[in-house]
């Protein structure tokens, strides 16, 4: 999503299963930033992820961000310090990052924004698709841990 220019290819992006670090986070928007914002933010790393092998989605409600993001380490490894550089958002929480050989979760999607109310189909979607085991059982404790209530309301006790 915040992301810099001037990165290389990655010419194994077709590969069905690679050496991927994921990076999954949440970050606070800067004052200023809105859905318009956002939506220029997305074309943006649609763009640039292409060409890096990225892949991920976004979500972006109440002026916070949710982002999974994975591709190849080096890729990931730098777009993570642009993030924590970047002026549009503040107070970014590294959620999980992991690093393992297995199949895109979203192949298909260099960044794609997605709504909040939406977030348990799009997981649903992915746990339909995947064939990695890993995946498989991490969707599943995921979507156990969404079912439990409403979005806004996970984490708290």
């Amino acid at each position: 999503m915040f992301d810099e220019p001037g990165y290389p290819g990655n010419s194994d992006l077709d590969d069905a299963e690679l050496t991927l670090q994921t990076f999954v986070y949440c970050s606070r928007a800067a004052e200023g930033v809105d859905d318009t914002e956002v939506r220029r933010i997305v074309a943006s790393a649609q763009r640039r992820n292409l060409a890096r092998g990225i892949t991920g989605m976004l979500v972006f409600d109440s002026g916070v961000f949710f982002q999974w993001i994975e591709g190849p380490p080096a890729q990931i490894q730098s777009l993570i310090a642009s993030l924590h550089g970047d002026p549009r958002h503040h107070d970014v929480v590294a959620l999980d990052r992991s690093e393992e050989k297995r199949e895109r979760l979203y192949p298909n999607w260099q960044m794609e924004q997605i709504e909040a109310e939406d977030i348990r189909e799009v997981l649903q979607d992915a746990l339909v698709t995947t064939e990695d085991d890993n995946n498989i059982a991490a969707l599943k404790r995921i979507l156990e841990c969404l079912a439990s209530g409403p979005i806004d309301a996970l984490g708290r006790s």
